[in-house]
């Protein structure tokens, strides 16, 4: 029972984030399942279930709010579902020992790009030109399904990144888009699971934690897109990941108790200072807009 509250609890704080910040439902929770010994298969099947719930509130919400802009929804929607669920029909086939390091290095990568992508703004703020492009958005789609699944979370990573550093969608609604967008990337990752696993090998409980606590946070997160910084959410949900999964690899790799818990407060420094130096930039950023002087907007990259 413990152990399921503390499952809702990461469900409110995973949808919080990604509610805000357009990923790192699926990566955070995956994480945490990863950590406390679920097999990859297993973890990422129940957070694909939990999402069906989530995704729908959160794009309900943002909608409500006008974040969502429909052209990208509807061009991303057919690649996700086939991505996600080829990737879960893939990731059920592995062995789960063999797989962990494999996918624990796939989200060890997603959280170094997630702190990139918002430690490399600085105080200059982006600037979002144009629609983004059905050329560019299918391959996305496509690709970000897959990684989902596979990953247990990358949908958010790989959408929101790549739409934000492409200069053509205004941050909410590339948001609102990625969150609502979701939902059919989320059905057609758990069909792909429900075929590989069969529904005895769902975890049902873990799912339904995870899917109460993230309905609870979606329509505070939707809210919330608009007035927190992204750039220290961004670092928050980066440095968990990149915390979590590298004792995992460690772990794989043989490595002593004493090594991993050495690695783990240097990364924890490190991730502790990355937060701290976002949001003295977000300040410092603030302070100049409110004395009048133009902050540099440039396309993020």
């Amino acid at each position: 029972m413990r152990k399921l509250i503390v499952l809702g609890f990461v469900g409110f704080l995973a949808q919080l984030i990604d509610g805000s910040l357009g990923m790192a439902y699926g990566v955070t929770s995956s994480t945490m399942l990863l950590a406390v010994g679920v097999a990859p298969a297993a973890a990422s099947a129940a957070v694909h279930f939990s999402e069906i719930g989530t995704s729908l509130v959160s794009g309900f919400s943002h909608h409500k709010l006008g974040n969502v802009d429909w052209r990208t929804v509807l061009i991303l929607a057919g690649p996700g579902f086939v991505g996600a669920f080829a990737g879960a029909t893939f990731l059920s086939s592995l062995d789960g020992d063999t797989a962990k390091p494999w996918v624990a290095g796939i989200l060890l990568a997603l959280g170094v790009y997630v702190i990139y992508r918002f430690l490399v703004l600085g105080g200059r703020r982006p600037t979002f030109k144009a629609r983004p492009s059905a050329r560019m958005l299918m391959p996305m789609g496509l690709f970000g399904g897959a990684m989902d699944s596979i990953g247990g979370g990358g949908w958010g990573p790989v959408g929101t990144t790549t739409l934000l550093s492409s200069g053509r969608l205004e941050p909410r609604k590339v948001v609102g888009s990625i969150d609502t967008s979701e939902f059919v990337v989320a059905v057609g990752g758990s069909l792909g699971f429900l075929i590989g696993l069969g529904s005895q090998g769902i975890l049902w409980g873990y799912a339904l934690a995870l899917l109460i606590g993230g309905v609870v946070a979606a329509p505070i997160a939707a809210y919330l897109v608009k007035i927190l910084p992204a750039r220290v959410l961004g670092v928050a949900a980066g440095g968990l990941i990149i915390l979590t999964n590298s004792k995992t690899i460690l772990e794989s790799l043989g490595a002593t108790g004493a090594t991993v818990g050495v690695a783990a407060a240097f990364l924890f420094v490190l991730w502790i200072s990355g937060i701290t130096w976002a949001v003295k930039q977000e300040q410092r950023t603030r302070a100049l807009e409110r004395q009048g002087v133009e902050v540099p907007a440039v396309p993020v990259v």
